[in-house]
């Protein structure tokens, strides 16, 4: 049944534009599935499901293949970075003293579509993006690599 539920959900986000878990705990339950906010709360998680702006509105997106990232440069995204701010089309990246060279390359080494180019410094990686939309969206996907548990 989870696997079912979760399917119908990246097919959901794929094909609407759903910007709150209520939406789509109601899309969800339209399919027959009987859900609850909380239920859809740990689906969003378990599916790494991040929010991106679209026409000037957030909605759920799908973070693909996160799962075939090297395990190596995700663990020095994960250890080395503190913190990740937007600023128009430029993430900033404050890494650990001494690790913004290091954290670039696992970076780079992801391949990202939504990086132009990117300088690092001591403690500071300035990533250059196409526009305004791609920073946030890399700036979600960045995150959710962040996290232990993936």
């Amino acid at each position: 049944m989870k696997k079912g539920r979760h399917e119908a959900i990246i097919d959901l986000i794929r094909n609407n534009d759903i910007e709150n878990q209520s939406e789509l705990a109601f899309k969800l339950q339209e399919k027959g599935y009987e859900v609850t906010q909380a239920t859809v709360s740990r689906d969003i998680q378990k599916l790494n499901l991040i929010k991106v702006k679209s026409n000037g509105k957030f909605k759920y997106a799908v973070v693909e293949n996160v799962a075939n990232f090297s395990e190596k440069y995700i663990n020095i995204i994960a250890e080395t970075i503190k913190s990740l701010d937007v600023a128009k089309n430029l993430l900033i990246v404050k890494t650990q003293s001494g690790m913004a060279m290091a954290t670039a390359a696992a970076l780079d080494g992801l391949t990202f579509d939504e990086i132009v180019g990117s300088l690092a410094g001591d403690d500071a990686i300035f990533i250059a993006t196409k526009n305004d939309d791609n920073a946030m969206l890399l700036k979600n996907k960045i995150e959710v690599l962040m996290r232990k548990d993936n």
